[in-house]
Order: C-alpha cells, then sequence, then structure tokens
C-alpha cells in the first residue's frame, strides 16, 4: 500500500511541479507525514526527483517563448553559491529546526497567495 502512496505523491508533485507551483509542496509533506520519512531524506528526495523533471520541462518553456537567457549568469551563478550553501546549512540542522522552517515557507507561500485571492474578491 505505501507504495502507491509513494507513486500518487510522485505523480502530484511532478504535475504541480510542471505547472511551476513546486512539487515540493506536496512530496515532503506527503513523504513527512504520511510516510514518516526523516525531513532530510524527504528534502532530499525532493530535490532529486526536481533535477530529471525540470530537464523535461525546460525545453517546453523554450519552445513556448518562456525561457529569457539574456544575462542569465547573473542569476545564475548566484542561486548556484547560494543553493550549495543552504545545503550545506539544511544538513546542520536538527530534523525538527529543519521541518518548521519548512512549515514556515509553506505558511508564507499560502499567505503570499492569499492576499491577491483577497483584493480580487473585493476589488
Amino acid at each position: 500500500m505505501s507504495f502507491i502512496i509513494y507513486l500518487l505523491a510522485g505523480v502530484a508533485a511532478g504535475v504541480l511541479g510542471g505547472m511551476g507551483m513546486g512539487g515540493g509542496t506536496i512530496l515532503i509533506p506527503v513523504l513527512t507525514i504520511l510516510l514518516g520519512v526523516n525531513q532530510h531524506i524527504a528534502q532530499a528526495a525532493n530535490i532529486i526527483a526536481f533535477l530529471p523533471m525540470a530537464a523535461l520541462v525546460l525545453p517546453a518553456h523554450a519552445e513556448n517563448g518562456l525561457l529569457r537567457t539574456d544575462d542569465a549568469w547573473w542569476i545564475i551563478i548566484p542561486a548556484l553559491i547560494t543553493t550549495v550553501l543552504a545545503g550545506f546549512v539544511m544538513a546542520a540542522l536538527p530534523t525538527d529546526v529543519l521541518g518548521k522552517l519548512f512549515g514556515f515557507f509553506l505558511i508564507a507561500i499560502a499567505v503570499k497567495q492569499l492576499f491577491p485571492l483577497i483584493q480580487q474578491i473585493r476589488g
């Protein structure tokens, strides 16, 4: 039964990731809450799952004109450096702290998404 949950979580994460939302918003909570996977392992699995999905969707975005490459190195280089540094920081954090930070991140995203919706309703 857990294989089916892993499979469904992977499919849901892939669909959401392909739509631009970020599959980790589904994959990490399912792995940690429903399947009891350690937070560090769940976040590592999310990154590993993201790489092939990004490689597959990148040509489609380029084909649709959604990819700008002008001066991309000014974004790519700092993003790579901070990603590696953040990875080391995350690896050093205790699992409970990492889980709380991820929960705060999800709440922040939800609040950010909620404000434009409220403005639309009022508007």
